[in-house]
């Protein structure tokens, strides 16, 4: 809606490009829209006290970590499943390893604690770092090394749940880290860079797992596997990236009342579970998307190498080479995560492929938004009529449920190909296609999460802003013109439609709702992410005995091997491509983020003054 001001239409700056802007003490002042003084009036009136504006420097060694992260994941992703099947242990039990990471959290120390409490432990401890690190294994009997290889399955299993519960822990700080440092206008742009950096990290983790480490000089002297090799990067890798976002970066310290203030666990358990039954309906519907989300997205990361092993021995029919197969899936996910870079990056900008587009993401003071849009298609009109061009008005761009559904309605029919995927070359460029839908899946979600957690944090609707909103809603409205100057301005726009009034009212729905601390939101949230991972185990478990045993009686192949004559993970995949396909429905019932309702709004108003009849 557009109002006609006459304490403004009679400013002297009328008619040339310039906006009014209040400042914190109620002062005006005109700037120039889109210059640099209408961007620092904008951060200094609207951010929060502390927040800067961060620079592209910024963003990428505030999310650089993420990029050590994901690297680390990468040993996991890729080498895990491979490396546990190397020691022995079943597809059954493999699948019920990837629990999540919080229950080895909650099992090893205690274990550790109690191990060494007393010195009469000394000789079992002994025994038990003679079978770890292999000292005298020549001489070892049968029976030892039987024990030997169970100590080293224990220790990868425990490992890897200590890695995965680490790394998730990582992640969330870092998100965290994201919400308290970056200012609201710059939390997409932050949640882009997370993506990058997440989908770079997979092109380097998983092209140091495809390289033959072993011929490499730097790292030749490091004996061992190219599994060893490649922890032994990563870790200088986290270690490094970590040490530049917390040597870069510095959060607002807390008051002394939040410092002194310890909360126990049952605080916390009931704080979440507080948070978790007063979530706004908008967040809650991201949540739930993430559920069957991640019900698709583990198979597919913990299995990715696995599938390639047995399509390769599919194609070959006998037991391929392990290394090599391995070696074949980190190639075919290296591919993947270029996908994903390459997506991450260019999709954010084609979402505002029309530059002008960025001028309507310009926040300006409430009571001079009227005078600012038209002066905006004022500059708009003159522009065309300099190229010689009509004007045409730019298209609202795509919604960000959009966006994240058709991902995921990509995502099941990918899985659902499995079926025809016959040989290698078919199945690395199925994994490739996927890193489109894994670089909105690192992107979109976040995005939609932390631009509803700031929103309430911002000031109440002003009574003016109420009663606009609430006329814009009239089941009547009736055309009202006011003149000033010659200039005829609309006040009311057309009723909305029934779908942008219920998304218009979800979202002040979530406004008005009592505020929750942005932290616990993302924590439940991560455990919309994590949680599902108890569910796919099971089933996964239950997937591989079923197909895979069936495999082995029909085609006589399968036993004793690790690829040959198994489908399972074909049908995990598949499986977890039916959850997703559940949750692309669920992702449409997302309502836009207010960034798009204000976006769709202002061009609607735009909209209704290129409609006006133009003055004498």
């Amino acid at each position: 809606m557009i109002r006609s001001n006459p304490e403004r239409d009679s400013d002297p700056t009328r008619g040339t490009n310039v906006s009014l802007v209040r400042s914190n003490n109620g002062q005006e002042r005109s700037t120039r829209p889109g210059s640099d003084d209408e961007d620092t009036t904008w951060t200094n009136n609207h951010m929060a006290p502390g927040k800067r504006k961060l620079s592209t420097w910024d963003l990428i060694t505030l999310s650089v970590s993420l990029a050590g992260a994901q690297i680390a994941w990468t040993v996991e992703l890729g080498y895990g499943t491979p490396f546990l099947l190397s020691l022995g242990l079943s597809e059954q039990l493999t699948a019920l390893v990837w629990l999540a990471g919080p229950i080895s959290g909650l099992v090893a120390q205690p274990l550790i604690v109690i191990s060494t409490l007393t010195l009469a432990y000394c000789i079992p401890l002994a025994k038990f770092w003679v079978d770890l690190f292999h000292l005298g294994s020549q001489s070892l009997d049968e029976t030892k090394k039987e024990t030997a290889n169970k100590v080293a399955i224990l220790l990868a299993v425990l490992s890897f749940y200590i890695l995965d519960f680490s790394l998730n822990g990582l992640q969330a700080s870092l998100r965290n880290l994201l919400l308290d440092v970056a200012p609201p206008n710059q939390l997409s742009a932050g949640n882009a860079w997370h993506s990058r950096m997440t989908n770079a990290g997979n092109v380097i983790g998983y092209g140091f797992g495809f390289l033959p480490l072993a011929q490499l000089p730097i790292i030749r002297w490091v004996g061992g596997s190219q599994f060893r090799k490649f922890c032994i990067i990563c870790m200088f890798i986290l270690i490094i990236t970590i040490a530049i976002t917390c040597f870069c970066h510095e959060e607002v310290e807390r008051s002394n009342k939040a410092q002194n203030k310890r909360n126990g666990l049952r605080e916390i358990v009931n704080n979440i579970r507080d948070a978790a039954l007063k979530l706004p309906m908008p967040i809650r519907r991201v949540c739930c998307v993430q559920l069957f989300a991640s019900m698709g997205w583990f198979p597919f990361l913990f299995y990715s190498t696995t599938y390639i092993g047995q399509v390769m021995a599919a194609e070959i029919g006998q037991e391929p080479d392990h290394e090599l197969a391995t070696r074949r899936g980190n190639f075919a996910m290296s591919l993947y995560s270029v996908v994903g870079v390459i997506t991450g990056t260019v999709l954010p900008h084609l979402v505002y492929s029309d530059r002008r587009l960025q001028r309507l993401k310009t926040d300006v003071d409430e009571d001079a938004e009227p005078s600012w849009l038209r002066e905006t298609f004022r500059q708009w009109k003159a522009d065309a009529a300099r190229q010689g061009k009509p004007l045409r008005l730019p298209t609202a761009p795509i919604l960000m449920k959009n966006i994240w559904s058709g991902a995921m309605f990509l995502f099941a029919f990918l899985m659902f190909s499995t079926f025809f995927v016959k040989t290698v070359t078919q199945a690395t460029i199925f994994i490739s296609l996927l890193g489109m839908c894994w670089a909105v899946a690192m992107w979109v979600p976040f995005t939609i999460m932390m631009e509803f957690l700031k929103e309430p944090a911002a000031p109440a609707l002003n009574e003016a802003t109420a009663s606009r909103h609430a006329v814009c809603n009239e089941s009547t409205p009736t055309p009202v013109v006011c003149q000033s100057d010659g200039e005829r301005t609309p006040l009311l726009r057309q009723k909305p439609s029934d779908d942008s009034n219920s998304e218009t009212e979800e979202v002040t729905a979530a406004h008005s709702s009592t505020p929750i601390a942005g932290g616990t939101v993302l924590g439940i949230h991560n455990l919309a992410i994590v949680g599902p991972q108890f569910i796919v185990a099971v089933i996964n478990s239950i997937i591989f005995r079923i197909v895979d045993e069936s495999s082995s009686l029909t085609s006589g192949g399968g036993g004793g091997s690790t690829y040959f004559g198994k489908t399972g993970v074909s049908w995990v995949l598949r499986w977890g491509g039916m959850c997703v396909f559940l949750g692309a429905f669920v992702a449409r019932r997302v309502p836009p983020t207010p960034s798009e309702q204000q976006m769709r709004r202002r061009l609607d108003e735009i909209q209704m003054l290129s409609e006006e009849p133009a003055t004498p």
